[in-house]
């Protein structure tokens, strides 16, 4: 009966010892491209389930003027932070599924800020309007490798456009759409 306890007792104690709360990392860089842009992120560590994204980079558009006929392509700088809540990692680390590079399921609230700062020309006409925007969004970001990684979101949010002088625009605001998927390669 002592024999039996005892080793109960170490069992017990063995599986405390052994068992850890799965974390995001303390801090994680590195750049991403998509179909339309190049981001360059940081992903800092607010609590085991919770980081903290910021994000600089170019977001590519393709823009149309019906009343002249012209077509162009620009890039509008882009500044984000992200909060996201990385849900599952206990349930990946129980399966033996990777939680490096915070790879998992996640669910944020992506606030983006485009100056009206243009790369690239624009036509005479046309006027570039910056603008913010606010969109939950749930993804899931997996690693190739060590250093490839695959992330991808989609979301339903509110943007909002700043006015300028000279430039009426019929609505101020309006709804947003998150949908990327993109590859990348962390340092």
């Amino acid at each position: 009966m002592k024999k039996t306890v005892l080793v109960l007792i170490l069992f017990i104690a063995t599986l405390k010892s052994t068992a850890q709360q799965a974390s995001v990392e303390k801090s994680t860089f590195g750049i991403q491209t998509g179909f339309l842009g190049v981001w360059a992120h940081n992903e800092s560590k607010l609590s085991n389930t919770i980081a903290l994204r910021s994000e600089l980079g170019l977001d590519a558009a393709i823009y149309s003027n019906n009343f002249v006929g012209s077509r162009g392509f620009i890039l509008v700088p882009a500044i984000t932070l992200e909060p996201r809540w990385y849900y599952n990692l206990n349930k990946r680390v129980s399966k033996n599924r990777r939680i490096d590079g915070n790879s998992g399921n996640f669910i944020s609230i992506k606030t983006t800020y485009h100056p009206d700062v243009v790369i690239g020309s624009l036509d005479d006409n046309v006027t570039f309007i910056s603008d913010i925007s606010i969109i939950p969004t749930w993804g899931i970001r997996r690693n190739v490798g060590k250093h490839f990684t695959y992330e991808t979101g989609i979301g339903i949010g509110y943007v909002h456009y700043f006015e300028e002088d000279n430039v009426i625009l019929p609505e101020e605001s309006g709804l947003a759409l998150n949908l990327h998927l993109r590859i990348g390669f962390r340092f």
